[in-house]
């Protein structure tokens, strides 16, 4: 059997942590933030753990 590749739009968008957990940025970030609350600018700037129904499949793209 092949080694599977790395899905590379995937591996631009998110990344594993070191116990497994496949984390990405929130989305809504790119412009128009002057409408947007400092609390809700302050929300996105952090990243967010995938739900375990997709990190599995996200965890097979990214190689593993």
């Amino acid at each position: 059997m092949s080694k599977g590749k790395t899905h590379k739009g995937t591996a631009k968008r998110m990344r594993r942590t070191r116990t497994g957990k496949v984390v990405r940025s929130r989305a809504g970030t790119s412009h128009l933030m002057s409408g947007k609350s400092a609390k809700r600018r302050r929300r996105l700037r952090a990243k967010d753990s995938v739900k375990t129904g997709q990190a599995k499949t996200y965890s097979r793209l990214l190689g593993g």
